[in-house]
């Protein structure tokens, strides 16, 4: 049998959906965003959408779907890459066609240039693309970007990284990349391509004027990347040799909808996979210090944007590895880090670690000058946990013998710290407590006091902060129901058990149809799954759960149909006869309408309007009903 082109949404065939969503293996889409491990016959990891410390997300590889029942969050392919991605269906199918290498038809053709047609997330990305080889070509070719390719040399960075990193040079001039993006343009192309370029945080405004400039003009360009490898920014660094108006050392990509650096990490797009194999990263402070560690063989380095190491780091490492060494440079300012990831190891159901390089040195200058078996055994010998990190910085110089007022302010310090996590609380798992057991029982050690006291003093912190009213969201808030800022559809049992029959039994369908018109049905996803139901019926195609999930675009149907799948297989629908159940349900849904007519029946009869027949006929329709309900069958005559 041919196969049926039935569309819901946005007129995409059925042909084109199947075809993309056959090219994509679920779990390897999801493996590239979150560590998975397999359970059985299915996989699970930590849900990206809420704080989970227990793997909640499901991946059925067989039917291609996930779900979060905490979240409740799931759907398939396309649904991963709209909810991860923020975008529209159509754009999920495009990235995914282009992620398996099928050619979709274009309404436009595309330009080798920045795109100026509509500022969604594929035209963005294609203005990124342009510009980072806009960039890397004059790193390499331009006469002007010798002081660029001079310092790299200095810094020991190797063509084969300057190739591997993408990096690039923007010239002084304050229009350049206009020039590029403008040639052999008429007007109207180059202030579309002027816009998108803006969008990405390519070009800026001058305060005087108004004119644009180049935000990165004279600087070298080191292009940030997300974890599908797609560049989303740029950190640029600027160069003794070369004039620039402003004299900060490094200047990032502005917040754009692609870019947002408390979500970003530098080289994760080539960390990823050796972070697995290593079961650690490592996270450094510099772009080169990342680009020489993968030099020298630690390709399992990222970095941060320019600013401190998060929770958002920590939420998406821990899609990777339950192990973080925080590299830190042996300077002062390394040195101050320490209350920000106590906070951090205290707060997340991670193994955080602290390195510490000695003699002041960063990570880049530490291995050029003494190798990498030297930073591989700092590694293993001298990487220690954040808490006893901090002991060391809080308690230098303090004799916690001896010196009782210098040893509890040291102890004031650290448990202030440990009252301030935000997921150690009453409503806390049990997982979290242990944790914090094990926290009380070391610092106590180390400061040779009794546990009870700092328990004590912990709860009097606590109790202290919550007297100043301070502002702590709950820890299980729900996530689900506020993504759309609309209360979640209700779909009743009995529209459930319905549904959870018909994915089971599928050729049930026509015998419902002659007992059960579509009225009945309510309205809502229920009644427009139904609706399918019939219209691929009436095609001759059977109304699969796979055929369903490809006849669907919404997130909301494609999560409903999972769920219902899932609660149907659990249930051993498929194994029982369904007609028992089948027609339990055809009367309730008919004893429903039923008592939704009622009032409106009786409020007629009441308000009088009727000529005698109608009064006739609709009185013995009620009687009839309720004859029905109660099962009485009517006497016959005679």
């Amino acid at each position: 049998m041919a196969t049926q082109e039935i569309t819901v949404s946005g007129g995409l065939s059925f042909d084109t959906k199947q075809r993309v969503k056959q090219a994509v293996d679920i779990v390897e889409l999801v493996g590239g965003h979150i560590q998975l491990r397999r359970q059985g016959r299915n996989y699970v990891g930590l849900c990206p959408w809420h704080d989970d410390t227990r793997p909640s997300l499901q991946i059925n590889p067989e039917r291609q779907s996930f779900k979060c029942w905490v979240c409740d969050i799931g759907g398939d392919v396309f649904t991963w890459i709209m909810k991860t991605e923020g975008v529209e269906f159509r754009e999920a199918l495009q990235m995914l066609a282009d992620r398996a290498g099928i050619t979709l038809q274009r309404p436009k053709v595309r330009q080798e240039g920045p795109s100026s047609d509509a500022f969604d997330k594929r035209a963005l990305y294609r203005a990124m693309v342009w510009s980072e080889k806009q960039y890397h070509q004059c790193l390499i070719h331009s006469p002007e970007a010798e002081p660029a390719r001079r310092y790299l040399q200095e810094r020991g960075i190797t063509p084969e990284s300057i190739e591997k990193f993408h990096l690039g040079f923007s010239p002084v001039e304050k229009d350049w990349i206009l020039h590029q993006a403008g040639k052999n343009e008429n007007s109207d192309k180059i202030a579309g391509r002027t816009k998108i370029l803006e969008a990405i945080g390519i070009l800026a405004r001058s305060s005087e004027g108004g004119s644009f400039y180049d935000r990165f003009k004279g600087r070298l360009l080191f292009s940030i990347r997300d974890a599908q490898a797609r560049p989303v920014g740029f950190g640029g660094r600027v160069l003794p040799e070369v004039a620039t108006i402003t004299p900060a050392k490094y200047v990032n990509s502005p917040e754009t909808p692609l870019f947002t650096k408390s979500k970003l990490l530098y080289g994760l797009d080539l960390a990823r996979q050796p972070i697995r194999k290593n079961g650690a990263a490592l996270v450094m402070e510099g772009y080169t210090d990342v680009i020489v560690a993968h030099q020298y063989g630690f390709d399992n380095a990222v970095a941060v944007l320019g600013t401190a190491l998060g929770a958002e780091h920590i939420k998406i490492l821990r899609h990777y590895t339950d192990r973080i060494i925080l590299v830190l440079d042996g300077d002062e300012a390394g040195q101050r880090r320490t209350n920000e990831v106590l906070e951090l190891f205290v707060a997340e159901q991670v193994d955080l670690r602290i390195l510490t390089l000695p003699e002041g040195l960063d990570p880049c200058d530490f291995l050029h000058q003494k190798g990498a078996a030297a930073f591989a055994e700092l590694l293993a010998n001298s990487a220690v946990d954040a808490l006893e990190h901090a002991f060391s910085t809080v308690t230098r110089g303090v004799d916690v013998d001896r010196d009782v007022h210098g040893a509890s302010r040291a102890l004031e310090r650290l448990v202030s710290i440990v009252a301030k996590a935000p997921r150690l609380r009453a409503d806390t798992t049990g997982e979290d407590r242990f944790r914090e057991e094990k926290i009380l029982q070391r610092l106590a050690a180390w400061f040779r006091v009794d546990e009870k006291e700092v328990r004590r003093r912990l709860t009097a912190l606590r109790r202290r902060s919550q007297g100043r009213g301070a502002n702590i969201p709950p820890a299980t808030e729900a996530l689900s129901s506020a993504e759309s800022g609309e209360p979640p559809e209700i779909i009743d049992s009995t529209q459930r058990e319905f549904l959870e029959l018909l994915l089971a039994h599928p050729e049930c369908l026509p015998s419902v149809r002659e007992q059960l018109s579509m009225e009945y049905i309510g309205t809502g996803m229920c009644r427009k799954i139904y609706d399918i139901c019939c219209r691929l019926a009436d095609a001759g195609v059977e109304a699969s759960f796979g055929r369903l999930m490809l006849e669907f675009d919404e997130p909301a149907v494609k999560n409903l149909l999972v769920e219902l799948d899932e609660i149907s297989q659990s249930k051993g629908r498929r194994a029982t006869d369904p007609q028992d159940l089948l027609g339990e349900l055809i009367n309730t849904f008919k004893r429903k309408e039923t008592e939704k007519q009622r009032p409106r029946q009786i409020t007629a009869l009441r308000e009088g309007g009727l000529d005698e027949n109608r009064q006739i006929d609709m009185l013995e329709e009620i009687l009839r009903q309720e004859r029905d309900r109660q099962g009485i069958t009517k006497p016959t005559d005679g």
